[in-house]
């Protein structure tokens, strides 16, 4: 394998990967051992496992084609494309305004801005969404590539060197009358199924993959080979995958029975995920990991916005874009998408303020909820109709993805279920 080839073509992965490390792993994960142990770590491996082709078939497709997944849809059919864009309209406020929250939380905890600007409590949120779209208006892609790739590895090794003293410490004691929570209630189920919707992260983020992959062929001039997109890929998902095991065995080691519990508020909660690394590497850690961790929301928040911004940008072409009168300028309509998603977001924390919890639940539902449409179209794609005969999935890829749909189709129809009837 030519090693000046994958410096070319890694990247896209990278960025995926921190762009998932975020709510899904801070957050989510680490409430899941905080609450329920080592019990819901069945459901974050199967997550990972059974969304797997659907994001690989994202890399795949633009190997194949050097399209986007979203040009993709278009042959699907005109339902298709704009389905999409209507999910992508319906779900993009809610998530963005989810993860700039949660950023806010840990800058606020590092900087105290709340204290300072208190009669504007969200001046953190404000600040994160202001300077976010400020650097995607500079519109450098490979700044974004190298500052993912810088913040995404101070998080992995700090993260990994707390993994492992944590498991040498072992887990805390236990209170004596600790009784652990039921798993099979309808909040316990609730949240669950909020887990899986963001774990690793949003299926309908998996046309990013490709986006991004898109858009490192243009900027480097190189079309990559399948084999060296999957290891770009595959190396930034599975890291990404391993890192939500760490977060949860860092709740369920050093919260989990021991009767204390996780803030609802998103300083409080920031301040609690960073003290569980404080607790292992001792107190002087404390301003390097929080800002580790404030730098990955930080990323996370960054590839978001580009992601949506792309994604309504190539939608909007596709769907509005004449071939007697193309759109000619396709970046201010990428501008245009920053500012009414910025907007669009504040105006849903503003109306969800001091409701942490429920506004990532939600968030992360409605991802868990639309992912079977993704999952089905994105299977379609990979098909010998749509791309050259050795870009297709092999037959254990194949199997994994009926087995994914079958999953996630049985547990959004579930929560229907529960939920409305």
């Amino acid at each position: 394998m030519n090693w000046e080839k994958i410096k070319k073509t890694l990247g896209p992965g990278i960025l995926f990967a921190s762009t998932a490390i975020g709510v899904s792993h801070l957050v989510q994960s680490t409430r899941a051992g905080a609450n329920y142990g080592f019990a819901l770590l069945i459901f974050i491996i199967a997550a990972n496992v059974l969304k797997f082709p659907f994001f690989e078939f994202a890399a795949r497709y633009a190997s194949a084609t050097g399209e986007t997944l979203i040009d993709g849809y278009k042959k699907l059919g005109k339902f298709a494309i704009w389905l999409y864009f209507i999910i992508t309209i319906c779900s993009m406020f809610f998530v963005s305004a989810a993860v700039v929250l949660v950023t806010a939380g840990f800058m606020d905890n590092l900087f105290g801005l709340s204290e300072l600007w208190s009669h504007f409590q969200l001046f953190p949120v404000a600040l994160v969404f202001v300077v976010t779209v400020g650097l995607l208006l500079s519109g450098k892609f490979n700044f974004l590539d190298h500052l993912i790739k810088i913040i995404g590895t101070t998080l992995l090794v700090s993260t990994l060197v707390v993994f492992i003293m944590t498991l040498l410490k072992g887990p805390a004691t236990h209170v004596p009358d600790f009784t652990p929570p039921a798993i099979f209630e309808e909040s316990s189920l609730l949240f669950i199924i909020a887990l899986m919707g963001w774990m690793p992260t949003a299926l309908d983020m998996s046309t990013w993959v490709s986006l991004w992959a898109v858009e490192k062929m243009r900027s480097t001039n190189y079309h990559p080979s399948l084999k060296e997109s999957l290891i770009d890929f595959n190396l930034g998902y599975w890291i990404s995958a391993f890192l939500s095991v760490c977060f949860v065995t860092l709740g369920a080691y050093l919260i989990y029975g021991t009767g204390r519990s996780l803030p609802t508020g998103s300083v409080g909660f920031a301040d609690s995920v960073i003290k569980l690394y404080t607790t292992t590497m001792g107190n002087w850690s404390y301003i390097i990991i929080g800002t580790a961790a404030f730098s990955i929301m930080f990323g996370t928040c960054i590839g978001l916005f580009d992601g949506y911004a792309r994604t309504l940008e190539r939608t909007t072409t596709l769907i509005f874009a004449k071939k007697s009168q193309p759109i000619k300028n396709s970046r201010t309509v990428y501008i245009w998408s920053l500012v009414l998603l910025a907007l669009g977001s504040f105006s849903i924390n503003a109306f969800f303020s001091g409701q942490f919890k429920t506004l990532i639940d939600l968030a992360t539902t409605i991802s868990f909820l639309i992912a079977p449409l993704v999952a089905i179209a994105n299977f379609k794609l990979v098909s010998n109709k749509y791309i050259a005969k050795s870009f297709i999935p092999g037959k254990l890829m194949t199997f994994i993805s009926y087995l994914g749909i079958v999953f996630l189709t049985g547990f959004a129809v579930f929560y229907i279920y529960v939920m409305f009837l």
